[in-house]
């Protein structure tokens, strides 16, 4: 896997993927830039929600569920000082579909955090306390 930053001007970035996708990374104005894209942390956030996001939805198709949508809702905190590493995560998801039964979504969510999620494994090696929650929207197809 391999991604290139190239600097633009001010705080900002332009990422590139190894895959070819690229996107705009910048700062606040008060550090100097002027918002046009998301913060380097804020990628990381998002990276680990799309990592768990995929295994949940994964393994809920696995096991026949009828799964129409999936949400994580990433919520952090971070030190005070400088690093301003991440301390607490907290993923909630909202997982909608037809019968979905609550075993399984616990059980995919537990898989993606304990198994299969790289990005939430290597967070919480790193000694980030991660939490999750869910709640199931049932609908009528």
């Amino acid at each position: 896997m391999q991604a290139h930053i190239k600097w633009t001007q001010d705080v900002q970035f332009v990422a590139e993927s190894g895959s070819g996708h690229a996107l705009v990374m910048d700062g606040a104005a008060e550090s100097g830039g002027r918002n046009t894209g998301p913060r380097p942390m804020e990628m990381l956030l998002m990276g680990l929600g799309g990592c768990t996001s995929y295994d949940v939805v994964t393994i809920l198709r696995k096991a026949r569920q009828k799964i129409i949508n999936c949400e994580a809702k990433v919520e952090a905190q971070r030190a005070q000082g400088i690093p301003a590493i991440f301390t607490e995560i907290h993923i909630h998801f909202i997982v909608t579909g037809q019968a979905l039964k609550e075993s399984q979504v616990k059980r995919a969510i537990d898989l993606s955090a304990e198994k299969y999620c790289s990005a939430s494994l290597m967070l919480a090696q790193g000694g980030v306390k991660i939490t999750h929650s869910f709640e199931i929207q049932a609908v009528d197809l």
